[in-house]
């Protein structure tokens, strides 16, 4: 059986998907699995072992350009290769009205949450099997009972595995404990100050830890100086492909992050993550994992550089702990 995924975006909610593919790899392992995603997450997907091939869309840029030569050609172009590969089924995993159009290109039968558990119900109308899954649920878990159902199985939910291994990535001549520090995200209320950041890294250095960082613009690329500058002991990592980046996590020791998706990857990983929301809450779409846990501010009180290692030291030995008794 020949399945394409359709989950074109964001990162946190493309890293949400995994479960669900490990779920079916496990489950039906005569079921293979292409993926249709934005581009920019191209390298994320890839991570995943049992995705074959990778269709990616560009609904973000087609967006500015809705009238151009250009965008109607690669639209074209996507639903020419979708059709040509012949699938069985299509999992619209995301159940919005964009993504269940880029699934409708396939022209293959759709599986989709219904109308009640959709978060755009308008999307349920182009699905052939449209599947009731709780709205309360975290994103994780909905998607795990959408492919269970619309594959015929039954997840054991009491196991989480993302199934997805780092790939090869270090920083030369860095050798030891390193914390990642992942400052930069999508909108400035959910920043944590650069100064709480300068205090993480002058405590984690106290601790015997290398602080790491990075950056994917100019705003952020003058927070990780500003890190680098007060604690002189932190590399900081030019910008880079994003999947170089995920191999630089992945072989980390922790990380430590703001609301943003490589905070969800590192947690994918079963790394030691601490994730610090200020502005929005993790709910139902904050990272899990076995090693991952979110400090929320509140209106009384703000997450303090402390509280975060604090946080940090019980995790390394919860890690410790589970290795010691495997």
């Amino acid at each position: 059986m020949k399945v394409l995924i359709v989950k074109t975006s964001s990162m946190g909610d493309v890293i949400h998907t995994f479960p669900a593919v490990e779920d079916a790899r496990l489950n039906r392992p005569d079921v293979s699995f292409d993926w249709c995603v934005e581009e920019a997450f191209a390298g994320i997907v890839a991570l995943h072992p049992a995705i074959d091939r990778i269709h990616t869309v560009a609904i973000r840029r087609w967006r500015k350009a809705l009238f151009s030569g250009g965008t109607w050609r690669e639209a074209a172009a996507l639903r020419r290769s979708l059709r040509e590969c012949r699938y069985d089924l299509v999992i619209d995993a995301q159940g919005l009205l964009k993504s269940a159009l880029v699934a409708r290109q396939a022209d293959a039968p759709i599986a989709g949450f219904d109308r009640s558990s959709a978060r755009e119900p308008s999307a349920a109308l182009f699905y052939e099997f449209g599947y009731a899954v709780p709205r309360g649920l975290h994103a994780i878990e909905r998607t795990r009972r959408l492919f269970g159902l619309a594959l015929g199985y039954q997840a054991d939910l009491s196991m989480l595995d993302s199934g997805i291994v780092p790939p090869a990535g270090d920083i030369a001549g860095v050798s030891g404990r390193t914390a990642f520090l992942l400052h930069g995200t999508s909108r400035e209320d959910k920043k944590w100050p650069a100064g709480d950041w300068i205090e993480i890294a002058r405590l984690l250095t106290g601790r015997g830890m290398i602080p790491v960082t990075t950056w994917s613009n100019e705003r952020e690329k003058a927070v990780a100086e500003a890190i680098a500058k007060a604690v002189p002991s932190t590399i900081v990592v030019p910008k880079s492909p994003l999947a170089e980046i995920a191999g630089i996590i992945g072989h980390s020791t922790l990380v430590i992050g703001a609301d943003t998706g490589l905070t969800h990857l590192a947690s994918a990983f079963g790394l030691p993550t601490v994730a610090v929301f200020l502005a929005t809450e993790p709910g139902l779409t904050g990272p899990r994992g076995a090693y991952a846990s979110t400090l929320l501010a509140s209106t009384a009180a703000r997450v303090t550089p402390d509280a975060v290692v604090a946080e940090v030291d019980r995790l390394l030995e919860l890690k410790v702990s589970a290795a010691g008794n495997d």
